[in-house]
C-alpha cells in the first residue's frame, strides 16, 4: 500500500522534533534557515551560519509542540485533499516549491532589515509551505467550509485566505508579532499563487 506524502511529511516533523527534543541546539544550529548575510556577514566563526540545504531542511524543525501541532494540523487539513486531486508527485513538487519560496523571501526581507539597522533571525517551521497549500485550498475549493479552531466559527476557505493573507500583509509591513516570519508566510502563498497559474488555475490532474 502507498504511503501518501502528507502521511510521509507528518511522521518527518514527528521524528525531527522528537529529535529536537533530545537535543536542539545542533539541530538548529545545521538545519535552521539562518540570514545570509549578503550586506552584513557574520564575524563570529562559531556562530552558526547559512547553508543551501536549509532552504529545505527549516521546514522540518519546530519550537513548541503547539507550533509542530498547528502546522501540522493544517498540513493534514489541506493537503490530504490537494494530493488527492493532483497526486503524490504534484503535490510534492508544490509543497517544497513553497517552502523554498517562503525561506527566499525570509532571506530577502532578512538583508533588506540588516540594511536598515535592523536584525534578521533565523526561521524555522513548515507554515510557508502550509499557507501556499491554504492558497490553493481556497483558489481550487473556495466553498469549501471550515470550523476556525480560534475562535471556534464556521468560514469558507475562499475567506479564510483573504482574511490570513490580509493578517500576514498587516503583520508584516507593521512589524507586528515580533519573531513571526509573517513575510516567509506570504512568500509561501505567493509560491504557490504563481504555480496555480502556471498550472493553468490548477487544473493539474
Amino acid at each position: 500500500m502507498r504511503i501518501s506524502v502528507v502521511t510521509l511529511l507528518l511522521l518527518a516533523n514527528g521524528l525531527m522534533f522528537l529529535a529536537e527534543l533530545i537535543d536542539a541546539p545542533p539541530l538548529v544550529g545545521l538545519l535552521a534557515l539562518w540570514p545570509y548575510g549578503l550586506f552584513e556577514p557574520v564575524t563570529d566563526s562559531g556562530a552558526p551560519s547559512f547553508w543551501p540545504w536549509q532552504i529545505l531542511s527549516y521546514a522540518f524543525l519546530h519550537g513548541s509542540l503547539l507550533h509542530l501541532l498547528l502546522n501540522m494540523y493544517a498540513l493534514w487539513l489541506f493537503g490530504s485533499r490537494l494530493e488527492q486531486r493532483w497526486g503524490a508527485p504534484a503535490f510534492a513538487l508544490f509543497y517544497f516549491s513553497c517552502v523554498i519560496g517562503a525561506g527566499l523571501t525570509h532571506l530577502v526581507v532578512g538583508e533588506v532589515t540588516m540594511l536598515q539597522g535592523g536584525t534578521a533571525y533565523p526561521v524555522i517551521g513548515a507554515s510557508g509551505g502550509v499557507f501556499g497549500l491554504l492558497l490553493a485550498f481556497g483558489v481550487l475549493f473556495p466553498q469549501a467550509r471550515l470550523m476556525l479552531l480560534i475562535p471556534p466559527i464556521p468560514i469558507t476557505a475562499k475567506w479564510l485566505v483573504i482574511v490570513y493573507g490580509a493578517i500576514e500583509l498587516f503583520a508584516g509591513v507593521t512589524g507586528t508579532a515580533e519573531g513571526i516570519a509573517h513575510f516567509a508566510h506570504l512568500g509561501g502563498m505567493l509560491t504557490g499563487w504563481l504555480l496555480l497559474r502556471r498550472w493553468h488555475d490548477g487544473d493539474r490532474r
